[in-house]
């Protein structure tokens, strides 16, 4: 007996994981209007949830109700499927290294994909495209730290905001890739940087 098309999408999605993410262009093979209509039919047999505007999650049940990806799940979802990297930035980059600890509500990341606003129970994630520069860096840190530096700002970074820079290059050291990503720095990030790895060459010296 042939399956239907909704029976093979039923089945693509009842053998995912829950928390898997789907997108209309997920079912690419299919025509985007029926795609779009089955998709919200699933909505309401509970078989999907709709997180934001075409985009939708097997769901993930706990005893306080449905549990929403994080917003870096949304947006690597949608890196993976645009082939496209991204960046956290502003707000986004202070937290996720730690130079703050408040939670933003509104994540903020850089692209060379497409710019897009994307709407999630409350939330705002804010993806702008940005200059190939951005994404030239090898290492993981590096590419971040930059961010968060340049959230700081040149004139407002402090003793604390270099504390921070120094433990993270210290627990992140990344020799493989420092020559070539110190050089995509901005001057005055870089020039902090290289003060900071210094001292912490001087002080493993004297040990």
């Amino acid at each position: 007996m042939k399956t239907t098309v909704i029976e093979n999408i039923r089945t693509r999605i009842n053998r995912s994981k829950p928390g898997n993410i789907f997108f209309i262009s997920s079912f690419a093979e299919y025509d985007e209007e029926y795609i779009t209509k089955l998709l919200a039919s699933f909505v309401y047999d509970n078989v999907l949830v709709r997180i934001s505007n075409g985009i939708y999650m097997k769901p993930i049940i706990s005893k306080f109700g449905i549990v929403y990806p994080t917003n870096y799940e949304i947006v690597s979802a949608i890196a993976k499927r645009d082939k496209a990297k991204i960046l956290a930035t502003g707000n986004t980059a202070l937290n996720q290294l730690g130079y703050s600890t408040q939670v933003p509500m509104n994540s903020e990341y850089i692209t060379n994909g497409s710019a897009r606003v994307i709407q999630v129970e409350g939330r705002t994630i804010k993806l702008k495209r940005s200059a190939p520069r951005n994404f030239e860096y090898k290492g993981v840190l590096m590419p971040v730290l930059v961010q968060a530096l340049k959230a700081i700002g040149q004139k407002q970074i402090n003793d604390n905001d270099i504390a921070i820079t120094q433990r993270l290059l210290m627990e992140h050291p990344e020799p493989q890739t420092w020559e070539k990503d110190i050089q995509l720095a901005p001057a005055w990030i870089k020039k902090i940087i290289i003060s900071i790895k210094k001292n912490i060459e001087n002080a493993q010296m004297d040990r």
